[in-house]
């Protein structure tokens, strides 16, 4: 029997499925993020930009971009609990840290490689940014110095603190995550995930799972206190490339090159929903407040379509009306 949670949010999808598309960039975008109020999206691009919208009602009004990186934009994430500040990795070697209050870059830190994984941790103070050597920095957020730096001799993919703080979990080219304690960085386990490169890593926001995406079109959810794989949601045929819990932790989207966003109930494994798109999907983000999905696609068969923006974002949920 489907549960009241699964009815409800299939009715909810019914009435707000439409997919509105918004004009972020000039190229494609690699990220998007929410800010912790759920206030404002970011977005992060190969045109070297991040640019920042308004949620209005049911529409993103874009309030600024920000401009300054060298190198395309990789991936951003916004301070855990402060809504004005968020982190660009770049592929100049350097992150940024901006404030939407002033628009205005508020630090630049320079690293050793080009920057592609970056999170903030959940307590606000440190930053770790991976880059593509394999060597994962972690940056004092009020300092902007570094306080250590890991050299791994894995390809190391996405990377994350748990809820808790006291362990940082990092997903690998061998298919294995590796955990370290934090702040000591002790390994403390490597799990064999996945049989092929494990991608991305995503932990739910009540704290009871985590999720790994693999190039094997699988997704594994976690449970955080056992460390032992639960379920396996295997609707995608393409190397998983982004994850996102929603607010309640009980739907999963995942995303690929397949030109659909799976979204799942948490508990059965049940599919819920299905977002189509017409292109590959490389970041997803659910709000953190609502069922609404952010998402942004690639450029449809890599052609410039001069009748469409190139680089635009995208919100699933919204009302059918809107």
């Amino acid at each position: 029997m489907a549960s009241q949670y699964y009815l409800e949010m299939q009715e909810n999808f019914k009435n707000n499925n439409k997919s509105r598309e918004f004009p972020a960039h000039s190229a494609k975008v690699h990220s998007v993020a929410w800010s912790c109020d759920g206030r404002r999206l970011a977005s992060g691009s190969f045109d070297k930009t991040a640019s920042v919208f308004v949620l209005e009602k049911d529409r993103l009004v874009k309030e600024n971009n920000y401009r300054g990186h060298g190198d395309s934009v990789d991936q951003l994430c916004w301070h855990p609990t402060n809504p004005d500040l968020f982190v660009t990795a770049s592929g100049d070697k350097t992150i940024r840290i901006w404030d939407v209050r002033t628009t205005k870059c508020i630090a630049t830190v320079n690293t050793k490689g080009e920057n592609i994984n970056i999170c903030w941790s959940p307590d606000g103070q440190t930053i770790a940014v991976g880059n593509k050597d394999d060597v994962v920095t972690f940056i004092d957020a009020k300092t902007h110095r570094s306080r250590a730096e890991e050299q791994f001799k894995f390809e190391v993919n996405e990377i994350s603190w748990n809820n808790d703080n006291d362990m940082f979990f990092l997903t690998n080219g061998n298919g294995c995550i590796n955990i370290l304690s934090y702040p000591e960085l002790k390994p403390i386990q490597s799990i064999n995930a996945h049989p092929s490169n494990c991608i991305c890593i995503k932990f739910d926001p009540t704290g009871k799972y985590f999720a790994t995406g693999s190039a094997d079109a699988l997704v594994s959810l976690w449970d955080v206190e056992e460390l032992v794989s639960v379920r396996c949601f295997s609707r995608l045929d393409w190397p998983v490339r982004t994850l996102s819990f929603s607010h309640d932790g009980k739907m999963l989207a995942s995303a690929s090159e397949d030109h659909f966003i799976d979204i799942a109930e948490v508990e059965t494994g049940e599919k819920l929903w299905e977002v189509q798109c017409e292109s590959p999907t490389f970041t997803v983000a659910w709000h953190p407040k609502r069922p609404l999905l952010a998402y942004a696609c690639d450029d449809k068969d890599g052609k410039y379509d001069s009748n469409r923006e190139a680089g635009t974002v995208k919100l699933f949920g919204l009302p059918n009306d809107s």
